[in-house]
């Protein structure tokens, strides 16, 4: 009974979130804006943790295979993705090093004080 309350908790979330992309028109993905819901709900306390804990852990168990569909959806655009390689190589490497100077600029400044 816990994972189908758990479950139920995360479609919602979800089925909301795609609902307001819907409705809005966001360039945001209706996952993700779910995702922000169900993070939003946990924050504040309005549903237990515990309620959503274990469909979580399930769906983070099985996340690897979760990728497979995705992986294969990408080969029907195998040639878009070699088209573009040198640009998506680039921007890859440049927001990683942005990511990297931001974060070790971070903790030199908070290792300081």
């Amino acid at each position: 009974m816990a994972y189908l309350r758990s479950f139920f908790i995360i479609f919602a979330c979800l089925l909301l979130g795609k609902g307001i992309q819907h409705l809005t028109g966001l360039a945001i993905p209706g996952s993700i804006i779910g995702m922000l819901i169900l993070f939003t709900i946990l924050s504040m306390g309005l549903i237990p943790a515990h309620w959503a804990m274990q469909g979580c852990h399930f769906l983070i168990r099985h996340m690897a295979l979760l990728f497979v569909p995705v992986g294969i959806g990408l080969m029907n655009y195998l040639d878009l993705l070699t088209n573009n390689a040198l640009i998506i190589l680039l921007s890859t490497i440049g927001s990683s090093v942005v990511v990297f100077v931001t974060i070790g600029l971070a903790t030199h400044y908070k290792e300081k004080q």
